[in-house]
């Protein structure tokens, strides 16, 4: 019997007590990766024996009576953008082919602390931005899979590997989890360290997590969080405890608000339909508000930040080696010189008084409800969709959470977004599971 299926959540009591062995089970996700990958194309750097030496090393704690992890055994896709001391970090640029970092970062640390197998590295887009790399959608080929955290996504829904961690800058990783049929989380901004991790926006970059349920999100998330005081976004207190949050029963029903978004338009028929029938099992919980005239430019100032910011991370590629850059990237770059000092303060500004309008919105409900994109996965690997369903959350460091709830009429998966109030990530996967009971129950 394969278990490459299986959650997370549903492995590891059998990893602990020894009913399934983690070397079984990267062998079986090595077998599935050997099937489908020629397809898929999810895996940036992949080397069998390196995770099978993991597993047989995890296996042998177990057997030795040493204390176990909460991740033991399972296998876990990393974006490469993310450094491994042991595998190459090429960033989706020939430009950085090749290149070895000298130690792990933080959330690979934390992983390997926590007892899982650090898989391989996925495909991410060129500098996680929106030049797309070879993966593909599981559900179709001929679709793409979303970005920036392409293979991650993809490598999850197709069996892989039951967990993998991306980064989400404008809607990196609950887009290609909405394409790909999958659970998609971003915490809030500062839970997960970003050390290590290729930088392009200080202001706007974050980690995030895939899987295959809400517990598995959850899980993966708590293993990730902590304060790290080498990236200034981190904080030193106490945080959210995502699993907990899961298991918690609601003490009365959550009230959710559905914003009238400016970018409403951009929604596919077949999504708004989704939607509607949505609204209509959700009833008296759910709440319709217009967006203030104040936040309708988010997107603008999104995008002053980010390209302000990426020009400055990414100044020795622009300058050094301009022809290895796509060029649309290097377009981007290029422009991105026109946004002056007070443009940039400007849009910072405003990120602040967005963070204070949501602040005041999660005293009387508890979760927004929004699209996690504009509707099905595009066909075509030539871009990865429009993320602009996903820029607000991302700009206000709120924690987003996308559920594979919906289809479009070409049969690919559709995600519903809830976002929570910051350092609220408990009481939104909380909500999201009385989401998920209802929508059974009804």
């Amino acid at each position: 019997m394969s278990h490459h299926l299986e959650t997370a959540s549903e492995l590891i009591p059998k990893l602990r007590a020894g009913e399934v062995s983690s070397e079984d089970l990267v062998r079986d996700c090595l077998a599935q990766i050997k099937t489908t990958d020629g397809a898929v194309h999810a895996w940036a750097h992949l080397d069998e024996t390196q995770a099978m030496d993991q597993a047989r090393a995890l296996d042998k704690l177990r057997r030795d009576g040493r204390p176990l992890g909460g991740l033991h055994g399972i296998p876990v896709g990393i974006k490469d953008i993310i450094d491994t001391a042991d595998m190459p970090t090429e960033y989706g640029s020939s430009i950085h082919a090749g290149h070895q970092p000298e130690s792990d970062a933080t959330v690979v640390a934390k992983l390997r602390e926590a007892g899982a197998v650090i898989m391989g590295k996925t495909v991410t887009t060129e500098f996680a931005f929106m030049s797309p790399g070879k993966t593909a959608n599981p559900h179709n080929p001929a679709h793409t899979p979303g970005g920036s955290s392409s293979g991650s996504a993809a490598a999850v829904s197709a069996g892989h590997v039951p967990l993998a961690v991306g980064s989400q800058t404008a809607g990196s990783v609950i887009r290609p989890a909405s394409f790909c049929g999958i659970f998609g989380l971003k915490p809030s901004q500062g839970m997960i360290s970003r050390n290590g991790v290729l930088r392009t926006s200080e202001s706007l970059d974050q980690i995030g997590v895939f899987g295959r349920s809400l517990e598995d999100v959850a899980l993966l998330t708590d293993a990730l969080t902590g304060h790290d005081a080498a990236d200034k976004a981190s904080y030193a207190r106490a945080k959210p405890d995502l699993s907990a949050g899961c298991r918690a029963e609601a003490p009365v029903e959550p009230n959710f608000v559905w914003f009238e978004l400016p970018f409403a338009d951009r929604l596919a028929d077949d999504a708004r339909a989704g939607f509607d029938e949505l609204h209509e099992v959700l009833g008296d919980r759910l709440e319709t508000l217009a967006l203030p005239e104040s936040l309708g430019n988010i997107i603008d100032h999104h995008r002053v930040i980010q390209q302000y910011e990426m020009r400055r991370h990414l100044a020795r590629e622009f300058e050094d080696s301009p022809d290895q850059l796509s060029p649309f990237l290097h377009d981007i770059l290029r422009q991105a010189g026109d946004h002056s000092d007070e443009h940039y303060a400007h849009s910072l500004a405003a990120m602040d008084s967005a963070k204070a309008f949501f602040a005041e919105v999660f005293n009387d409900y508890d979760a927004i409800l929004t699209p996690s994109a504009a509707g099905e996965a595009p066909v075509g690997l030539a871009a990865t969709g429009d993320p602009v369903f996903c820029t607000m959350w991302t700009f206000c460091g709120l924690p987003c959470l996308t559920l594979p709830l919906l289809n479009g009429e070409q049969g690919l998966p559709i995600g519903v977004q809830l976002v929570a109030g910051l350092e609220e990530d408990d009481r939104l996967c909380r909500s999201a599971q009385w989401l998920l009971n209802s929508l059974d129950e009804s």
